[in-house]
């Protein structure tokens, strides 16, 4: 038996789930994952999905705090539900039935993505569910460097000069913040997974109460969509048209979140996560930022949002 099926054979009855002759006679399939190790096992009980949490995780995601939101988006019928889950980051839930993965291109082809996942943010937005944590930006990039500073790695040239101007942007937001709602964070393409009829999502690593907009200017960014894809999703999450405040909102999170994601693809790349190339998926984040914010429609969206 191979090394990687012996790891989820021993997840499972740690897990305490199953019997022996289920473990034992269990269907498994790796289905990805950048950061963990991710599984569909199937028994006669059905189809389930397992996590197991990647190497280091540990230094930067509370895996106490993320069961709880977890479960929390399950009673908010945005996520499957979680069967069972262990302190250290092992997490078994359902899985979702004649569902694919999203990935940008999925973004970019499937009929009605963009709409089906502004639906599904809304509705864990106004779903009135409380996570145990609290999403803070630059705290966020305070702890990161503060963590990187541990590590023999350098910043990308200019990180700390881009940071200091964004103080210009920490300002607008704190001018007239948005109330906390429970919000995904993450909001990678491939946490979404589509079921024909409407979107879930899945993975609350770095989850948290937060400002809604977020999460709408990270899916924009993560899924890569164009100018008409943009307009679907924004026009589905709002209802509408945003105000210009609203829109800023939105276009400052854009470059945010790259800003911060840039030292989440470092760690990796300090802790030699084979999943990918993070040296290049980090300064590549960090070029794109510096070009967003360097535009001239950035200052006015700023503006924008300080005027509130």
């Amino acid at each position: 038996m191979d090394p990687e099926t012996l790891d989820v054979k021993a997840a499972l009855t740690r897990l305490g789930c199953f019997n022996e002759a289920e473990i034992a006679q269990a269907s498994i399939r790796r289905l990805g994952g950048l950061t963990n190790r991710v599984f569909l096992i199937e028994t006669d009980r059905g189809a389930h999905v397992l996590r197991i949490p990647g190497a280091g995780t540990e230094e930067y995601i509370n895996r106490r705090v993320e069961a709880v939101a977890a479960r929390a988006a399950a009673r908010a019928n945005v996520s499957p539900p979680v069967i069972a889950t262990t302190d250290d980051g092992m997490m078994l839930t359902m899985a979702i039935p004649n569902a694919v993965t999203l990935s940008p291109e999925g973004f970019a082809a499937i009929p009605g993505a963009p709409t089906r996942a502004a639906q599904v943010l809304r509705k864990l937005h106004t779903s009135g569910e409380t996570f145990d944590f609290r999403f803070e930006l630059f705290a966020m990039i305070d702890d990161y460097l503060k963590l990187l500073s541990t590590k023999t790695i350098d910043l990308p040239t200019g990180y700390h000069d881009v940071l200091e101007s964004a103080e210009t942007v920490r300002h607008a937001l704190n001018a007239h913040p948005l109330p906390l709602i429970p919000c995904h964070c993450d909001p990678l393409s491939e946490n979404f997974i589509d079921a024909g009829g409407r979107m879930w999502l899945v993975d609350w690593e770095y989850s948290g109460m937060n400002d809604p907009l977020w999460d709408v200017g990270d899916v924009i960014i993560e899924a890569k969509l164009d100018t008409a894809k943009e307009a679907e999703f924004i026009d589905a999450y709002f209802g509408g048209t945003p105000s210009a405040a609203e829109h800023g909102r939105v276009v400052i999170y854009k470059a945010m979140c790259d800003l911060l994601w840039t030292l989440w693809g470092l760690i990796q790349h300090a802790n030699n996560n084979p999943a990918d190339d993070f040296w290049a998926y980090a300064t590549g984040r960090f070029e794109r930022c510096k070009a967003l914010m360097s535009t001239p429609e950035f200052a006015a969206h700023v503006s924008a949002v300080a005027k509130g």
